[in-house]
């Protein structure tokens, strides 16, 4: 895969700041119309391999997941936290909020990684936020508090993640996850901490609003 020659410019050009619907604190670089910039972003950037812009809407689990953090400061102020698979930078934004000691806020795609500096920079925690794209599963990063949201969607990718939450877990990392019920939740190993009911795009999802919640992970 090779970075496109402009992710930012493309970012600019076709998303608008707006507040998220659940946590209107945060201000997001999004896509007005869904479906659209999906078709634009397959047609233009399919041969460069990019995956689709998970990056520019606020999903259901990732506002879930934000709400709580912002409502629960305790959970972020003061640690040193990582956002697995971070897309907008939405969870990352509010660990800074919350008073995050620092954010390491991974994905990916590399127009994540520059629509996570951007909406940052936005909220005005660019200073605390560290966008890579790094690859973390099977990795141990140096963090108290590992925060992932929406990523149980595909069984292999689930199965693998869970597996890295799970030792990340065993070393003594607090682990919080923000869904709204995806097929590969690996429910048996939550608690659920709080449950929202959160608005989101019906071209994305199937309903208009989606029960979603905040869970922990344990042993």
């Amino acid at each position: 895969m090779r970075a496109p020659d402009d992710p930012l410019g493309f970012i600019q050009a076709h998303t608008r700041l707006l507040p998220v619907p659940y946590a209107p604190e945060i201000q997001l670089h999004v896509a007005d119309e869904a479906t659209e910039l999906w078709q634009k972003t397959e047609e233009e950037l399919q041969e460069i391999g990019l995956p689709p812009p998970f990056w520019a809407f606020a999903w259901a689990g990732g506002q879930a997941l934000a709400r709580y953090i912002l409502d629960t400061v305790e959970v972020a102020n003061g640690r040193r936290v990582v956002d697995f698979a971070s897309g907008s930078g939405l969870v990352a934004i509010a660990a800074a909020r919350a008073g995050a000691q620092s954010v390491v806020a991974s994905d990916l795609d590399p127009f994540a990684v520059a629509a996570i500096g951007i909406n940052a920079a936005a909220n005005g925690v660019a200073a605390q936020i560290r966008p890579v794209s790094t690859d973390l599963l099977g990795t141990v990063p140096e963090a108290d508090l590992v925060l992932a949201a929406d990523v149980f969607y595909e069984r292999d990718l689930a199965g693998a993640v869970t597996a890295w939450l799970t030792d990340l877990q065993a070393r003594g990392r607090t682990v919080l996850i923000g869904d709204p019920g995806r097929t590969y939740l690996p429910r048996a190993r939550l608690e659920c901490l709080a449950t929202y009911a959160v608005p989101v795009s019906r071209a994305l999802e199937d309903a208009e609003i989606k029960q979603s919640h905040v869970w922990r992970l344990h042993g």
